[in-house]
């Protein structure tokens, strides 16, 4: 089995630990892995801005790099819904296209959403010892349905407990272009979500989406909980981060 794996810009740029974490992750669980070296982004901050000609044009670009491919991967429910969703609605008016793009949506998944329902991983490679929290990212959970996944993969590793946030499915304010869009109202939200975690006790958050990790880490810094660790779920399965982070 072939397949691509798609890095996206934010983790390439921000947190490259989440790539290595979900290539090593889909090792594992015996894939062949490429990761085309010339990819980008998904186009996604174009499009939810109007610019649905760069968004096309970047749409076509990925198309052509993973066109080799069995399955797309992406550590990022935002930007496989993206692909999977929206994509489509790019070409609605291009019916040449369009068939080449459904194809590439059809066979793009979350990362935890195939490890569980494509590949059915069986043995976690990562180890973790302690009490996590799990944040629902929008897009993952509205477009992909993800939220079953990532608990089922935890619940295969000894060592974790999951103790369960206050209104999890809530968005934590990030939203992408939301937030600079509506800085007040992203802040007011972040702050509540902060508050749902601190009150788990859990010594770390975990989520699928590097957007609302880098906006609740930055809430919580900013608010005085230097302790509380900010996890992608990635990181947690395959075991690299913090002091154990592929460098």
């Amino acid at each position: 089995m072939r397949v691509g794996l798609f890095v996206t810009c934010l983790v390439d740029l921000m947190r490259p630990s989440i790539g290595f974490a979900a290539l090593r992750l889909l090792e594992a669980a015996g894939c062949e892995v490429v990761v085309p070296a010339g990819q980008t982004c998904c186009g996604q901050p174009g499009y939810n801005s109007g610019d649905s000609a760069a968004a096309r044009a970047l749409a076509l670009k990925l198309l052509g790099e993973f066109k080799d491919c069995d399955y797309i991967v992406a550590p990022s429910g935002s930007c496989a819904g993206m692909i999977r969703v929206h994509y489509p609605a790019l070409f609605a008016n291009d019916p040449v296209e369009l068939e080449f793009i459904k194809k590439l949506s059809g066979r793009t998944y979350e990362l935890t959403d195939f490890l569980v329902n494509v590949v059915k991983i069986k043995n976690i490679p990562g180890r973790y010892s302690g009490t996590l929290t799990y944040h629902d990212s929008c897009a993952g959970l509205r477009e992909l349905g993800v939220q079953a996944q990532p608990r089922a993969l935890l619940a295969k590793m000894p060592g974790v407990t999951l103790a369960e946030m206050r209104e999890s499915t809530t968005c934590c304010g990030f939203g992408g272009t939301f937030s600079v869009k509506f800085g007040d109202i992203s802040t007011r939200m972040a702050d509540k979500k902060c508050a749902h975690i601190t009150q788990t006790g859990a010594a770390a958050v975990v989520a699928g989406d590097l957007g609302c990790l880098l906006n609740i880490e930055g809430r919580l810094r900013r608010n005085g909980d230097m302790q509380t660790r900010v996890l992608h779920i990635a990181e947690v399965l395959a075991g690299e981060y913090g002091e154990n982070a592929w460098k």
